[in-house]
Protein backbone atom coordinates (compact mmCIF):
# COMPACT_ATOMS: atom_id res chain seq x y z
CA UNK A 1 0.00 0.00 0.00
CA UNK A 2 1.28 3.34 -0.91
CA UNK A 3 2.16 5.71 1.75
CA UNK A 4 0.12 8.92 2.20
CA UNK A 5 2.12 11.97 1.65
CA UNK A 6 2.61 14.85 4.34
CA UNK A 7 4.14 18.09 3.00
CA UNK A 8 5.52 20.00 6.39
CA UNK A 9 6.02 23.14 5.73
CA UNK A 10 8.28 25.70 8.36
CA UNK A 11 7.54 29.07 8.83
CA UNK A 12 9.95 31.32 10.41
CA UNK A 13 13.33 30.54 12.87
CA UNK A 14 15.23 27.30 13.39
CA UNK A 15 13.80 26.17 16.68
CA UNK A 16 10.41 25.74 14.53
CA UNK A 17 12.48 23.44 12.03
CA UNK A 18 13.76 21.10 15.16
CA UNK A 19 9.96 21.10 15.92
CA UNK A 20 9.20 20.63 11.91
CA UNK A 21 12.03 17.94 11.93
CA UNK A 22 10.64 15.75 15.14
CA UNK A 23 7.01 15.74 14.04
CA UNK A 24 8.97 14.31 10.74
CA UNK A 25 10.12 11.40 12.36
CA UNK A 26 7.09 10.19 14.10
CA UNK A 27 5.17 10.42 10.85
CA UNK A 28 8.07 8.62 9.15
CA UNK A 29 8.01 5.92 11.93
CA UNK A 30 4.06 5.63 11.40
CA UNK A 31 4.49 5.39 7.47
CA UNK A 32 4.04 8.44 6.16
CA UNK A 33 5.97 9.77 3.45
CA UNK A 34 7.08 12.81 4.87
CA UNK A 35 8.40 16.28 2.29
CA UNK A 36 9.54 19.31 3.31
CA UNK A 37 8.54 22.96 2.29
CA UNK A 38 7.96 21.41 -1.22
CA UNK A 39 7.89 23.87 -3.65
CA UNK A 40 4.27 22.47 -4.77
CA UNK A 41 2.71 21.12 -1.61
CA UNK A 42 -0.13 18.36 -2.74
CA UNK A 43 -1.63 15.13 -2.45
CA UNK A 44 -2.82 14.13 1.22
CA UNK A 45 -1.83 15.89 4.14
CA UNK A 46 -0.12 19.83 4.44
CA UNK A 47 1.13 20.86 8.20
CA UNK A 48 2.09 24.64 8.37
CA UNK A 49 4.62 25.10 11.54
CA UNK A 50 3.63 28.87 11.80
CA UNK A 51 5.85 31.72 13.51
CA UNK A 52 4.36 34.66 15.84
CA UNK A 53 7.52 36.95 16.59
CA UNK A 54 6.82 39.65 14.51
CA UNK A 55 4.10 41.37 12.04
CA UNK A 56 5.40 40.72 9.14
CA UNK A 57 6.47 36.95 10.13
CA UNK A 58 3.20 36.79 11.59
CA UNK A 59 1.42 37.92 8.00
CA UNK A 60 4.05 35.58 5.77
CA UNK A 61 2.16 32.27 7.85
CA UNK A 62 -1.21 33.90 7.23
CA UNK A 63 -0.83 34.29 3.96
CA UNK A 64 0.67 30.85 3.13
CA UNK A 65 -2.34 29.56 5.57
CA UNK A 66 -4.85 31.28 3.01
CA UNK A 67 -3.23 30.12 -0.31
CA UNK A 68 -3.35 26.32 0.89
CA UNK A 69 -6.66 26.63 2.20
CA UNK A 70 -7.55 27.62 -1.33
CA UNK A 71 -6.30 24.82 -2.65
CA UNK A 72 -7.61 22.75 -0.23
CA UNK A 73 -11.20 23.97 -1.81
CA UNK A 74 -9.63 23.30 -4.94
CA UNK A 75 -9.36 19.91 -4.03
CA UNK A 76 -5.31 19.84 -4.81
CA UNK A 77 -4.74 18.75 -0.69
CA UNK A 78 -7.27 16.75 1.09
CA UNK A 79 -6.45 17.96 4.46
CA UNK A 80 -4.83 21.10 6.34
CA UNK A 81 -3.42 21.27 9.47
CA UNK A 82 -1.35 24.07 11.40
CA UNK A 83 0.66 24.36 14.33
CA UNK A 84 3.72 26.52 16.01
CA UNK A 85 3.84 29.82 17.77
CA UNK A 86 0.94 31.59 15.71
CA UNK A 87 -1.58 28.58 16.37
CA UNK A 88 -0.40 28.67 19.67
CA UNK A 89 -1.12 32.39 20.59
CA UNK A 90 -4.24 32.94 17.95
CA UNK A 91 -5.81 29.84 17.66
CA UNK A 92 -9.53 31.13 18.41
CA UNK A 93 -9.19 33.63 15.53
CA UNK A 94 -7.65 31.35 13.27
CA UNK A 95 -10.21 28.87 13.60
CA UNK A 96 -12.84 31.78 12.87
CA UNK A 97 -11.47 33.54 10.21
CA UNK A 98 -9.87 30.26 8.06
CA UNK A 99 -12.09 27.45 8.92
CA UNK A 100 -10.73 25.38 6.33
CA UNK A 101 -7.72 24.44 8.11
CA UNK A 102 -8.44 20.50 9.64
CA UNK A 103 -7.30 21.57 12.94
CA UNK A 104 -5.01 23.95 14.75
CA UNK A 105 -2.31 22.93 17.39
CA UNK A 106 -0.13 25.27 19.28
CA UNK A 107 3.41 25.14 20.19
CA UNK A 108 3.40 22.30 22.37
CA UNK A 109 0.44 19.70 21.67
CA UNK A 110 1.66 19.77 18.18
CA UNK A 111 2.49 15.51 18.32
CA UNK A 112 -1.69 15.05 18.89
CA UNK A 113 -1.64 15.22 15.36
CA UNK A 114 -0.53 11.54 15.30
CA UNK A 115 -3.50 10.34 17.20
CA UNK A 116 -5.67 12.74 15.13
CA UNK A 117 -4.90 10.94 12.31
CA UNK A 118 -5.25 7.81 13.41
CA UNK A 119 -1.52 6.76 14.58
CA UNK A 120 0.26 7.20 17.87
CA UNK A 121 3.95 8.57 19.26
CA UNK A 122 6.30 5.56 18.96
CA UNK A 123 8.42 5.99 21.74
CA UNK A 124 11.49 4.47 20.05
CA UNK A 125 11.94 7.47 18.17
CA UNK A 126 11.48 9.92 21.07
CA UNK A 127 13.98 13.16 20.18
CA UNK A 128 15.08 11.84 16.90
CA UNK A 129 14.14 14.27 13.91
CA UNK A 130 14.45 13.70 10.43
CA UNK A 131 17.41 15.96 9.33
CA UNK A 132 15.90 18.63 6.34
CA UNK A 133 19.11 20.84 6.48
CA UNK A 134 22.39 19.33 4.55
CA UNK A 135 23.23 16.51 6.36
CA UNK A 136 26.75 17.76 7.47
CA UNK A 137 24.78 20.47 9.66
CA UNK A 138 22.22 20.07 12.09
CA UNK A 139 20.35 22.73 14.99
CA UNK A 140 20.25 21.60 18.23
CA UNK A 141 17.54 23.42 20.44
CA UNK A 142 19.10 23.32 24.07
CA UNK A 143 16.11 24.63 25.93
CA UNK A 144 12.62 26.10 25.49
CA UNK A 145 10.76 29.64 26.77
CA UNK A 146 11.80 32.40 28.25
CA UNK A 147 12.65 34.13 31.50
CA UNK A 148 13.21 37.59 30.47
CA UNK A 149 10.58 40.21 30.13
CA UNK A 150 11.70 42.44 27.09
CA UNK A 151 8.66 45.26 26.77
CA UNK A 152 8.20 44.40 22.87
CA UNK A 153 8.84 40.64 23.07
CA UNK A 154 5.65 38.60 22.73
CA UNK A 155 8.01 34.95 22.74
CA UNK A 156 7.16 34.77 26.51
CA UNK A 157 3.58 35.01 26.04
CA UNK A 158 3.95 31.75 23.55
CA UNK A 159 6.54 29.59 24.96
CA UNK A 160 6.42 30.24 28.16
CA UNK A 161 9.14 29.80 30.90
CA UNK A 162 12.96 28.75 30.22
CA UNK A 163 13.41 25.19 30.20
CA UNK A 164 16.06 23.88 29.91
CA UNK A 165 16.71 20.44 28.33
CA UNK A 166 19.10 17.91 30.87
CA UNK A 167 22.90 17.92 29.72
CA UNK A 168 23.39 14.36 28.95
CA UNK A 169 20.02 14.16 26.94
CA UNK A 170 21.52 17.05 24.78
CA UNK A 171 24.78 15.00 23.99
CA UNK A 172 23.73 12.14 23.51
CA UNK A 173 21.49 13.82 20.77
CA UNK A 174 24.41 15.00 19.35
CA UNK A 175 26.45 12.08 19.27
CA UNK A 176 23.42 10.40 17.09
CA UNK A 177 23.85 13.09 15.15
CA UNK A 178 27.06 12.54 14.43
CA UNK A 179 26.75 8.32 14.08
CA UNK A 180 24.18 9.58 11.41
CA UNK A 181 27.59 12.34 9.73
CA UNK A 182 26.52 15.71 10.95
CA UNK A 183 29.56 17.51 11.85
CA UNK A 184 28.62 21.00 12.22
CA UNK A 185 25.94 22.07 15.22
CA UNK A 186 24.29 25.23 15.58
CA UNK A 187 23.45 25.50 19.27
CA UNK A 188 20.03 27.51 19.66
CA UNK A 189 17.72 28.67 22.37
CA UNK A 190 15.62 31.63 22.82
CA UNK A 191 18.05 32.83 25.42
CA UNK A 192 21.18 30.56 25.60
CA UNK A 193 23.41 31.76 28.19
CA UNK A 194 20.52 31.22 30.38
CA UNK A 195 20.40 27.62 29.94
CA UNK A 196 20.65 25.13 33.15
CA UNK A 197 19.31 28.29 36.16
CA UNK A 198 16.03 26.11 36.10
CA UNK A 199 18.15 22.62 36.72
CA UNK A 200 20.10 23.32 39.46
CA UNK A 201 20.49 27.38 39.50
CA UNK A 202 23.67 27.30 37.69
CA UNK A 203 24.14 28.52 34.20
CA UNK A 204 25.66 25.26 32.42
CA UNK A 205 25.97 26.66 29.20
CA UNK A 206 30.09 26.66 29.01
CA UNK A 207 30.14 23.29 30.48
CA UNK A 208 27.66 21.76 28.12
CA UNK A 209 29.83 23.20 24.87
CA UNK A 210 33.00 22.24 26.68
CA UNK A 211 31.78 18.66 26.85
CA UNK A 212 29.92 18.71 23.74
CA UNK A 213 33.35 20.02 21.86
CA UNK A 214 34.89 16.66 23.47
CA UNK A 215 32.55 14.92 21.68
CA UNK A 216 34.79 12.88 18.63
CA UNK A 217 33.46 13.60 14.97
CA UNK A 218 32.09 17.38 16.01
CA UNK A 219 33.76 19.59 13.69
CA UNK A 220 32.21 23.01 14.60
CA UNK A 221 29.66 24.44 17.17
CA UNK A 222 28.43 27.74 16.82
CA UNK A 223 26.08 29.72 19.13
CA UNK A 224 22.93 31.50 18.95
CA UNK A 225 20.51 33.79 20.52
CA UNK A 226 22.71 35.20 23.36
CA UNK A 227 21.64 37.66 26.19
CA UNK A 228 23.71 40.40 27.59
CA UNK A 229 22.87 41.09 30.80
CA UNK A 230 24.92 38.59 33.37
CA UNK A 231 26.85 37.36 30.56
CA UNK A 232 28.43 33.90 31.77
CA UNK A 233 32.17 35.46 31.06
CA UNK A 234 33.26 32.01 31.22
CA UNK A 235 32.05 30.80 27.64
CA UNK A 236 34.42 32.87 26.14
CA UNK A 237 37.13 30.79 27.97
CA UNK A 238 35.66 27.82 26.26
CA UNK A 239 35.20 29.17 22.97
CA UNK A 240 39.02 30.70 22.94
CA UNK A 241 40.31 27.65 24.24
CA UNK A 242 38.42 24.76 22.23
CA UNK A 243 39.12 24.77 17.91
CA UNK A 244 35.84 23.13 17.21
CA UNK A 245 33.50 25.94 19.28
CA UNK A 246 33.35 28.88 16.27
CA UNK A 247 34.76 32.11 17.43
CA UNK A 248 30.90 33.51 16.33
CA UNK A 249 28.18 34.27 18.63
CA UNK A 250 24.47 35.91 17.92
CA UNK A 251 23.83 38.23 20.78
CA UNK A 252 20.71 40.42 20.04
CA UNK A 253 21.57 43.83 22.05
CA UNK A 254 18.48 45.70 19.92
CA UNK A 255 19.58 49.54 21.37
CA UNK A 256 22.01 51.38 22.69
CA UNK A 257 20.11 54.34 24.02
CA UNK A 258 19.69 54.33 28.23
CA UNK A 259 16.45 55.53 28.02
CA UNK A 260 15.20 53.45 24.92
CA UNK A 261 17.50 50.15 26.70
CA UNK A 262 14.73 51.21 29.81
CA UNK A 263 11.72 51.21 27.98
CA UNK A 264 12.54 47.85 26.36
CA UNK A 265 12.87 46.33 29.89
CA UNK A 266 16.36 44.99 28.73
CA UNK A 267 17.94 45.75 32.08
CA UNK A 268 21.47 46.50 30.27
CA UNK A 269 23.57 50.16 30.02
CA UNK A 270 24.85 51.54 27.15
CA UNK A 271 28.13 51.41 29.06
CA UNK A 272 28.02 47.69 29.90
CA UNK A 273 27.19 47.38 25.87
CA UNK A 274 30.26 48.75 24.97
CA UNK A 275 32.36 46.93 27.78
CA UNK A 276 30.49 44.04 26.79
CA UNK A 277 31.66 44.04 23.25
CA UNK A 278 35.42 44.97 23.89
CA UNK A 279 35.21 42.06 26.57
CA UNK A 280 34.39 40.08 23.46
CA UNK A 281 37.29 41.09 21.42
CA UNK A 282 40.03 40.80 23.88
CA UNK A 283 39.15 37.57 25.57
CA UNK A 284 38.27 35.62 22.12
CA UNK A 285 40.31 37.89 19.37
CA UNK A 286 39.18 37.45 16.05
CA UNK A 287 35.41 36.65 17.12
CA UNK A 288 32.62 37.14 14.85
CA UNK A 289 30.04 39.15 16.47
CA UNK A 290 26.05 38.54 15.12
CA UNK A 291 23.41 41.23 16.10
CA UNK A 292 20.00 42.67 15.63
CA UNK A 293 18.92 45.94 16.11
CA UNK A 294 15.25 47.64 16.21
CA UNK A 295 14.31 51.26 15.07
CA UNK A 296 11.74 53.07 15.77
CA UNK A 297 10.45 51.51 18.80
CA UNK A 298 7.91 53.82 21.25
CA UNK A 299 9.83 56.77 21.92
CA UNK A 300 12.90 56.78 20.03
CA UNK A 301 13.50 60.40 18.89
CA UNK A 302 16.30 61.36 16.28
CA UNK A 303 18.85 62.03 18.63
CA UNK A 304 18.09 58.14 19.77
CA UNK A 305 18.89 57.21 16.44
CA UNK A 306 21.95 58.97 15.72
CA UNK A 307 22.98 57.24 18.84
CA UNK A 308 22.60 54.13 17.27
CA UNK A 309 24.21 54.90 14.43
CA UNK A 310 27.35 55.96 16.17
CA UNK A 311 27.49 53.01 17.95
CA UNK A 312 26.94 50.91 14.92
CA UNK A 313 29.81 52.62 13.19
CA UNK A 314 32.57 52.17 16.29
CA UNK A 315 31.58 48.38 16.97
CA UNK A 316 31.86 46.96 13.25
CA UNK A 317 29.22 44.09 13.74
CA UNK A 318 30.57 41.27 11.54
CA UNK A 319 27.18 40.49 11.01
CA UNK A 320 23.90 42.26 11.72
CA UNK A 321 20.48 42.54 10.89
CA UNK A 322 17.73 45.01 12.01
CA UNK A 323 13.87 45.29 12.03
CA UNK A 324 11.33 47.73 12.38
CA UNK A 325 9.31 47.58 16.01
CA UNK A 326 5.43 46.52 15.41
CA UNK A 327 3.49 46.14 17.95
CA UNK A 328 2.99 43.09 19.12
CA UNK A 329 -0.88 42.27 21.14
CA UNK A 330 -0.55 41.70 25.26
CA UNK A 331 3.32 43.10 25.35
CA UNK A 332 4.01 45.63 28.09
CA UNK A 333 5.15 47.89 25.32
CA UNK A 334 1.69 47.67 23.71
CA UNK A 335 0.23 48.15 26.91
CA UNK A 336 1.86 51.19 28.64
CA UNK A 337 3.08 52.84 25.37
CA UNK A 338 1.59 54.25 21.90
CA UNK A 339 3.56 53.37 19.18
CA UNK A 340 4.30 57.04 18.36
CA UNK A 341 7.24 57.06 15.58
CA UNK A 342 5.34 57.06 11.94
CA UNK A 343 6.04 54.06 9.56
CA UNK A 344 7.80 55.76 7.35
CA UNK A 345 10.23 57.37 9.42
CA UNK A 346 11.09 53.82 10.55
CA UNK A 347 11.34 52.16 7.14
CA UNK A 348 14.06 55.72 6.76
CA UNK A 349 15.64 54.71 9.59
CA UNK A 350 15.88 50.87 8.77
CA UNK A 351 17.49 51.68 5.28
CA UNK A 352 19.98 54.19 6.55
CA UNK A 353 21.12 51.75 9.85
CA UNK A 354 21.25 49.35 6.93
CA UNK A 355 23.31 51.09 4.54
CA UNK A 356 25.78 51.73 6.91
CA UNK A 357 26.28 48.24 8.07
CA UNK A 358 26.66 47.26 4.54
CA UNK A 359 29.49 49.17 4.36
CA UNK A 360 31.04 48.33 7.21
CA UNK A 361 30.67 44.39 6.05
CA UNK A 362 32.23 45.40 2.82
CA UNK A 363 35.11 46.37 4.80
CA UNK A 364 35.39 43.69 7.21
CA UNK A 365 34.90 40.85 4.47
CA UNK A 366 37.24 42.58 2.05
CA UNK A 367 39.64 42.44 5.41
CA UNK A 368 39.37 38.98 4.48
CA UNK A 369 41.27 38.87 1.73
CA UNK A 370 44.88 37.02 1.74
CA UNK A 371 43.58 34.97 4.39
CA UNK A 372 43.05 30.87 4.63
CA UNK A 373 39.84 29.85 6.00
CA UNK A 374 38.40 26.59 7.04
CA UNK A 375 35.69 26.07 5.08
CA UNK A 376 32.62 23.69 4.62
CA UNK A 377 31.25 23.18 1.31
CA UNK A 378 27.34 23.23 1.52
CA UNK A 379 26.02 22.65 -2.28
CA UNK A 380 27.20 23.92 -5.91
CA UNK A 381 25.50 26.27 -7.16
CA UNK A 382 25.92 27.30 -11.04
CA UNK A 383 29.39 28.03 -11.39
CA UNK A 384 30.73 27.89 -8.11
CA UNK A 385 30.73 25.78 -4.68
CA UNK A 386 29.13 27.28 -1.91
CA UNK A 387 30.67 27.36 1.50
CA UNK A 388 30.94 28.69 4.59
CA UNK A 389 33.80 29.68 7.21
CA UNK A 390 33.37 29.12 11.24
CA UNK A 391 32.66 33.64 11.04
CA UNK A 392 29.11 32.20 9.00
CA UNK A 393 25.88 30.61 10.35
CA UNK A 394 23.57 28.74 7.51
CA UNK A 395 21.29 31.26 5.13
CA UNK A 396 22.24 34.55 7.35
CA UNK A 397 25.38 34.91 7.04
CA UNK A 398 28.53 36.14 3.86
CA UNK A 399 29.22 32.73 2.42
CA UNK A 400 32.60 31.77 0.53
CA UNK A 401 32.27 31.45 -3.19
CA UNK A 402 34.49 28.64 -4.63
CA UNK A 403 35.14 28.23 -8.71
CA UNK A 404 33.67 25.10 -10.01
CA UNK A 405 36.13 25.07 -12.30
CA UNK A 406 39.15 24.52 -9.84
CA UNK A 407 37.88 20.87 -9.73
CA UNK A 408 35.49 18.53 -7.72
CA UNK A 409 34.54 19.32 -4.08
CA UNK A 410 32.55 16.84 -2.24
CA UNK A 411 29.66 19.22 -0.13
CA UNK A 412 30.14 18.28 4.00
CA UNK A 413 34.20 18.13 3.27
CA UNK A 414 36.14 20.71 4.68
CA UNK A 415 38.92 22.87 2.84
CA UNK A 416 41.72 25.04 3.54
CA UNK A 417 40.70 27.95 1.36
CA UNK A 418 42.49 31.16 0.12
CA UNK A 419 40.55 34.34 0.02
CA UNK A 420 41.34 36.54 -3.27
CA UNK A 421 38.65 38.66 -3.68
CA UNK A 422 35.39 40.15 -1.69
CA UNK A 423 31.94 41.76 -1.47
CA UNK A 424 29.97 43.00 1.43
CA UNK A 425 28.08 39.63 0.74
CA UNK A 426 30.63 36.96 -0.04
CA UNK A 427 34.23 36.09 -0.63
CA UNK A 428 35.94 34.22 -3.19
CA UNK A 429 38.32 31.76 -2.43
CA UNK A 430 40.18 28.78 -3.87
CA UNK A 431 41.32 25.80 -2.29
CA UNK A 432 44.56 24.52 -1.32
CA UNK A 433 43.72 21.14 0.68
CA UNK A 434 41.58 18.97 1.55
CA UNK A 435 40.78 18.63 6.11
CA UNK A 436 41.42 15.24 7.34
CA UNK A 437 37.66 15.31 9.02
CA UNK A 438 34.66 14.81 6.48
CA UNK A 439 31.10 14.83 6.85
Amino acid sequence: MKAKRVDVITMGCSKNLVDSELLMKQLDANGFECVHDSDDPQGEIVVVNTCGFIADAKMQSIETILQLAEEKKEGRIRRLYVMGCLSQRNKAELEKEIPEVDKYYGKFDYKQLLYDLGKAEIASCSGQRIITTPPHYAYIKISEGCDRHCAYCAIPLITGQHQSRPQDEILNEVRQLVGQGVREFQVIAQELTYYGVDLNGQRQIAQLISRMADIPGVEWIRLHYAYPAQFPYELLDVMRGKDNVCKYIDIALQHVADHVLTDMRRNFSKQQTIDLINTFRERVPGIHLRTTLMVGYPGETDEDFNELLDFVKWARFERMGAFAYSEEEDTYSAIHFNDNVPEEVKEQRLDRLMNIQQRISEEIEAEKIGQTLKVVVDRREGDFYVARSEFSSPEVDPEVLIPVEEGRLEVGHFYQALVYDATEFDVYASVLKKESHTA
